[in-house]
């Protein structure tokens, strides 16, 4: 087939951005002829990456893909106005600058965020008569609400229901709609999506954690038989940490050890939290740089994921899930819906009810029970569950395989027209 992809984000960057990326070249081994429309890399310091300078449009060939790049305002900090620069600019060019590179496509995939990427996904599907996948990475308007971008007020209610209308018409002219988590299917069926063009697509995750590397023991001064909890990623209302640091004084188990590594609006708090209730076995690490994530992860006995609870907690699926599944590494998860259920299907994790100082508290006298030993089997049964469900192969076989079926379907439905 010729399979073309819509993704602003691309390699090199990295991160979730890298993901189209391993989509891309797995459908290219698998022998489709793979087209890429994308943005000039500037993920995540709103820098353009190096070797790169700004143009109209620059064609490359990468390995067996081809890529179109176009311009975009190049900006990823917290200014909404920049934001929405960035956004907005990448969806202009792509529709003037990209859309050509798309003719003559049998089938398109499209990372929905954000969703301003409909401007050249509506023109393919509608002018070049192209059917396409849309794969809902994030939901919209949720994520954007869930983010506080938005604020509060009448103009931001206005904003909401714009976003909601645009994205109705986004599943409408959709051949196929993915999800990523289960959950969210009842979520699109209830906003209108018809429940047979919803289709379970988890995505995967950087599978180059995996490798096994030296870990950071020696360089913190951990012993041998303590026993390393590990939380990475953003520390913000969501994650609901407070009631980790409260779980980690109240853990009497002198093996334990919690590594707290990243930053966002909740970091001051948390480190005054921890002295005040005196968790002393909890470390926290700071932003490391992306070459050290690797060491962190295999540091790590068991990783931490964690949701408040409400709102979007129950069909979210935070990407360390399948990071920490593709690392081969035990879970600790202290969320409700989908997460929590991956924790339980995949044989890698421990359950405890988020908020729940005592529950968390419970489970981590679990991790230290089991000690690092059986955890690393906990591990290698995560890992396999990972190879099943969410790994880059089977996340293409599922999106190869839906790909077929939509040229399949729009070839039934032409020989059907009146002639």
């Amino acid at each position: 087939m010729r399979i073309g992809l819509l993704t602003q984000w691309f390699d090199p960057e990295p991160g979730p951005a890298a993901l189209p990326g391993m989509l891309a070249r797995a459908l290219a081994d698998r022998g489709h002829e793979v087209r890429v429309l994308t943005g000039f890399p500037n993920y995540p310091t709103g820098r353009l990456a190096p070797g790169y300078r700004l143009a109209r449009r620059l064609d490359e060939t990468d390995g067996p893909l081809r890529v179109r790049r176009v311009a975009l305002y190049p900006s990823h900090d917290r200014s909404a106005p920049r934001r929405v620069a960035n956004y907005g600019s990448f969806a202009v060019s792509a529709l003037l600058s990209g859309t050509p590179a798309l003719r003559g496509l049998d089938a398109l995939w499209v990372g929905n965020s954000p969703i301003s990427v409909a401007l050249p996904m509506w023109f393919t599907r509608y002018v070049h008569r192209v059917p396409v996948l849309l794969h809902v990475l994030d939901l919209w308007p949720d994520s954007v609400l869930a983010s506080g971008f938005l604020g509060t007020g009448r103009v931001s209610r206005t904003i909401e229901r714009g976003m909601a209308a645009w994205c109705g018409a986004m599943y409408r002219s959709a051949a196929r709609v993915a999800h990523v988590s289960p959950g969210a299917a009842d979520l699109l069926a209830d906003r209108g999506v018809p429940r047979e063009k919803l289709v379970h697509i988890p995505v995967w995750a950087d599978e180059t954690l995996g490798a096994r590397t030296a870990d950071l023991r020696a360089e913190l001064g951990l012993r041998t038989d303590q026993v390393v909890l590990v939380y990475a990623g953003a520390l913000g209302e969501a994650q609901g940490l407070d009631s980790l640091i409260d779980a980690c004084a109240r853990t009497g188990d002198p093996r334990l050890v919690c590594l707290i590594a990243g930053s966002g609006t909740t970091e001051e708090r948390l480190r005054r939290r921890a002295g005040a209730v005196g968790a002393t076995n909890v470390r926290f690490l700071g932003q490391l740089p992306r070459d050290r994530m690797p060491a962190l992860m295999a540091t790590g006995d068991a990783h931490y994921v964690s949701l408040r609870p409400g709102g979007m907690s129950a069909y979210t699926m935070p990407s360390k899930v399948q990071a920490t599944l593709a690392a081969g590494r035990a879970l600790l998860v202290a969320a409700e819906g989908d997460a929590a259920a991956v924790a339980r299907d995949s044989g890698a994790g421990i359950t405890a009810r988020p908020g729940d100082p005592d529950s968390i508290a419970d489970a981590l006298r679990e991790v230290c029970d089991l000690g690092r030993e059986k955890l690393e089997l906990l591990g290698q049964a995560g890992r396999g569950h990972y190879d099943r469900v969410f790994s880059v192969a089977a996340g293409a076989d599922r999106v190869e395989r839906t790909l077929h079926e939509m040229v399949a379907d729009g070839r039934v439905r032409a020989s059907r027209r009146p002639r």
